[in-house]
């Protein structure tokens, strides 16, 4: 019996606009495997620009801080694609990709929350903290899950479409990037729930199975 996912398959970024992006980097990934580049070193190179990013938001250059955001989520999407590619998958290279994922988001974050703070704009600053949290428990309620033998994707605000929305809302304008805030910050908070609510379901599914003899 296969599991069933009892959570709404809601995406916020269509499948059709994810795999034109896709389409647009298939070449830039090629050039890539040609040269026979180290996957691990996209994932550092990602890590660094979210830092650069981190550094833009903090001193209010808002467009070029959204431009390093989208420019940090790309290299993400390289690593991953260049690493299959060339038969390069370790268990290292998705520990190490996992855990600067983390970083680069920690840091993306605290760079937000330092521009609202000098601006004195304390309740967006709260709206950030808990966008982090949320963002933080998505990650690691899935990794808990995966770990106890659950498949857990499952969710409307997962790391792209949380990269996705600081990327253009910071682009778009000031009002535009905290609209994207305050929706990380419910939404992943509630795909936490929904990844929680996946598991508990998929659990009593396979109790519910009959005994084959």
């Amino acid at each position: 019996m296969m599991e069933q996912t009892l959570s709404p398959k809601i995406n916020i970024l269509p499948d059709w606009l994810k795999n034109f992006y896709l389409n647009i980097l298939t070449p830039v990934v090629k050039f890539f495997i040609a040269h026979d580049l180290n996957p691990n070193l996209f994932t550092t190179v990602g890590f660094l620009v979210s830092l650069a990013s981190a550094y833009f938001f903090g001193i209010g250059e808002l467009v070029i801080a959204g431009i390093l955001v989208l420019l940090s989520g790309t290299f993400d999407i390289i690593d991953g694609r260049v690493a299959r590619a060339t038969n390069r998958v370790t268990k290292f290279g998705a520990l190490y990709d996992s855990t600067l994922d983390r970083y680069a988001e920690v840091v993306m974050f605290f760079g937000l929350a330092y521009f609202f703070v000098a601006q004195d704009f304390v309740w967006r600053s709260v709206a950030v903290s808990i966008a982090l949290g949320g963002s933080m428990m998505v990650s690691y309620v899935r990794a808990r899950a995966e770990g106890l033998g659950f498949d857990c994707k499952v969710g409307i605000m997962q790391r792209p479409e949380r990269i996705v929305l600081i990327g253009f809302g910071a682009i778009i304008h000031e009002y535009a990037l905290m609209i994207a805030v305050v929706a990380i910050a419910v939404l992943a908070n509630f795909t936490a729930a929904q990844r929680l609510y996946h598991v508990w379901s998929t659990e009593n599914n396979r109790k519910k199975e009959p005994v084959r003899a």
